[in-house]
């Protein structure tokens, strides 16, 4: 009896000890939902910098607390209501014969005499007569505004101030923006949602106001303003385009747009029988005949033949696609956390995901002001690609990532072209561009160089996440033409037989002379970085290494240091003197240890040094939203968890998120998505860490106040 006793207080003690082993080694699965939800966006006043977005990746829709856009010009100042697709271009007739060439001038550096770049050169009025046409053409287009227009019992037309009762709310989970108010007391509400598979939207209507005849869709089509910034509100030059409007039944109507070469569609499906009235050219209205609600659905399309959509296919489309992105990937959950900085660092994760998924998922780069609205005449520049990008193989989604890259296909033989006419192998990518690849003038973009290794990072990270001999095979002639420039690019000093970048560079910091500047630290590190990438790439390959490309790797120059701290650049040795001019702009000698490794190439010590001068002399109020992700991930790196919760949450102007996640910049720059895109990679460092960590983590300090969980993020390399 006593053996079965015995025996039997084993097993429970064995099997309570599995029972232990089992619920410690199985972490309990994220409450995906619950984390999301609880950042749900709630808007209560009209605050023109609260705008909120719908969109799938390649269109987007922004709206004000009515759930559309029905106030684009009281918004202009804040983020802008903007509607915005990748396919959406325009480019004014080139009416005085600008050719390419006119903007071309020629350079002697480090000995390769007459490379020619493209610049704006204030002396030549007709190079910058050229130069300008060029930077802005072509620029992405404002497609137009669909709002409100709802009387009051006078008859006016109401205004922003006269909105009451303000509550809106936009649910993550579904893409769903639900929007409550009254007008004189009389309730209305919105729900509005943007489509997945369309460039469109759709939205229902209810009111009492509506059998009132009180209520009216208003479409409204602007024009370019052909400036750096274009906020959708330009409602002059009439002349210049066309808009007409065509009754297909009494549900559904087609707008026909033209603007010199360009052409497009805007088609509007209603449940209900409804009526237009051109107020004047391109402003119309439209009554609905409906009692208390009606759904209207609204595509933008360069082609007349979609079918007609309505809005529970709407919503279930938008549903149905936000979960399935929310349920995919990583996820990162900070309620455990007792430290107060916690909340504010999820809630800007959150909306960073909902913001560069409805923006920056497209088929190509972005532009830093996303689908919302211009800024460099909507062109992406290229050397931000990384910031808007690296984040998604990062979170386990390297499908968004892989349908980007793609544009450097596009762009190959321009890019080559543009290595040859400055005496270069290889390809040289642009850095402010458009979709066709066209290279836009500039004073300081055509010397950046820091672009340069983005497509060898980028694919490195599709290859890790997939590592197949096709993703080898597909990503090659880039991996090796961008290697052949930057391997034919530094200039060889015999002196001290080593290779060196410049003259003739602006490194990411851009306060400096290109014709003096050479062997800034982040580019140094870069480029040995990605040559010693592309030479494992041959190996996966079975191919032999490149000489050439070994050369550079074995003798590039060291980064400069004075008194134990990297400077700016070698030929910067008063790099942070209190009477220095170059504490300002990005902090990118950090960047030469942040997402990259240490590669043997960067001394830690050293660079703890630099890190502390850095961070006390820095003119933190001069710098950009993606420059805090920077200097967190270098602090990730050094082992420094709490220099790098500070750096996320630094209290500058430019790392202020807005109520919808937006990252703040200034009044030029209302809104900044590479700060959106530098967040996301710098929590998946700091959470998954980076090859060769031990440190669980590594990114939060060990106080017992950082119980951060988190699931199928990737470490960096």
């Amino acid at each position: 009896m006593k053996k079965t006793n015995l025996l039997s207080l084993l097993i429970l003690f064995f099997l309570s000890l599995y029972a232990c082993k089992d619920k410690t080694e199985t972490p309990q699965k994220i409450d995906r939902k619950a984390v999301v939800t609880r950042h749900n966006v709630k808007i209560t006043t009209i605050d023109t910098l609260g705008s909120l977005n719908v969109g799938n990746g390649k269109f987007a829709f922004t709206v004000d607390a009515t759930g559309l856009q029905s106030f684009p010009e009281f918004y202009e100042k804040g983020v802008p209501l903007g509607t915005q697709s990748e396919w959406g271009w325009h480019t004014l007739p080139n009416i005085e014969n600008y050719e390419f060439s006119e903007t071309l001038k020629g350079y002697d550096f480090n000995g390769n005499p007459n490379s020619l770049y493209a610049i704006q050169d204030r002396a030549n009025d007709r190079n910058m007569a050229a130069a300008d046409y060029f930077r802005a053409n072509p620029h992405r287009l404002q497609l137009g505004n669909v709002g409100l227009e709802i009387l009051k019992k006078d008859g006016t037309v109401a205004k922003p101030e006269d909105l009451k009762d303000i509550n809106q709310e936009l649910n993550l989970w579904t893409g769903k923006i639900e929007s409550h108010f009254t007008v004189e007391g009389v309730p209305v509400k919105v729900i509005t949602y943007g489509d997945s598979k369309t460039d469109g939207i759709a939205a229902k209507i209810e009111s009492p106001l509506l059998k009132e005849n009180r209520i009216k869709l208003k479409f409204r089509f602007p024009y370019p303003t052909n400036e750096f910034a274009d906020r959708g509100v330009n409602y002059s030059n009439s002349e210049l385009h066309q808009t007409t409007v065509n009754k297909q039944t009494g549900k559904a109507f087609v707008f026909n747009r033209t603007l010199d070469n360009d052409r497009y569609f805007v088609e509007a499906s209603l449940n209900a029988e409804a009526s237009v009235t051109k107020i004047e050219d391109h402003y119309f209205t439209m009554q609905p005949a409906a009692e208390d609600s009606f759904e209207v659905a609204v595509i933008f399309s360069q082609a007349n033949n979609n079918e007609a959509i309505a809005f529970n296919e709407v919503e279930t489309n938008s549903t149905n696609t936000w979960e399935q992105f929310w349920q995919s990937g990583g996820a990162v959950d900070f309620s455990e956390c007792t430290d107060s900085r916690a909340f504010e660092i999820e809630r800007r994760v959150v909306l960073s995901q909902y913001l560069t998924r409805s923006q920056c998922a497209g088929n190509y780069p972005v532009q830093e002001t996303g689908l919302t609205y211009n800024s460099w005449y909507g062109k992406p520049h290229m050397e931000m690609y990384w910031w808007h990008s690296a984040h998604y193989p990062l979170w386990g989604r390297t499908d968004f990532l892989e349908k980007s890259i793609g544009w450097y296909f596009i762009a190959y033989d321009k890019a080559k072209l543009i290595a040859e006419r400055q005496g270069y192998k290889g390809v040289r990518w642009q850095k402010m561009t458009d979709h066709n690849a066209e290279e836009a003038p500039s004073n300081v973009g055509s010397f950046l160089i820091w672009q340069q290794p983005h497509v060898i990072y980028l694919a490195e990270l599709i290859y890790r996440n997939n590592p197949s001999k096709e993703n080898l095979e597909k990503y090659k002639k880039l991996i090796f033409s961008t290697a052949d420039f930057m391997a034919s690019y530094p200039n060889y000093d015999a002196e001290n037989d080593r290779y060196i970048l410049g003259k003739g560079i602006i490194p990411a910091q851009e306060c400096f002379d290109k014709l003096e500047t050479f062997n800034s630290p982040w580019e140094l590190a870069y480029w040995k970085w990605a040559l010693q990438v592309a030479q494992q790439w041959r190996e996966r390959l079975d191919l032999e290494p490149e000489t050439d490309w070994q050369k550079i790797i074995d003798k590039l120059s060291p980064m400069a240091q004075k008194d134990g701290v990297y400077l700016a650049a070698e030929s910067v040795p008063n790099s942070y003197s209190p009477t220095s001019e170059h504490t300002i702009d990005h902090p990118a000698v950090l960047g030469a240890l942040s997402a990259l490794p240490q590669n043997n190439y960067v001394d830690i010590t050293i660079m703890n040094n630099t890190f502390d001068i850095v961070d006390k002399v820095w003119t933190w109020n001069h710098t950009w939203g993606w420059d805090f992700p920077l200097e967190a991930m270098t602090a990730t790196r050094l082992n420094r968890p709490e220099d790098a919760v500070k750096a996320l949450l630094r209290d500058e102007i430019t790392n202020t998120y807005l109520p919808g996640g937006h990252n703040y910049q200034n009044e030029r720059l209302t809104l900044y998505l590479p700060g959106n895109g530098g967040i996301l990679s710098a929590i998946a460092l700091m959470c998954a860490g980076y090859d060769g960590n031990t440190i669980v983590n590594p990114g939060f300090p060990k106080d017992g106040k950082w119980n951060v969980k988190w699931e199928g993020l990737k470490p960096m390399p």
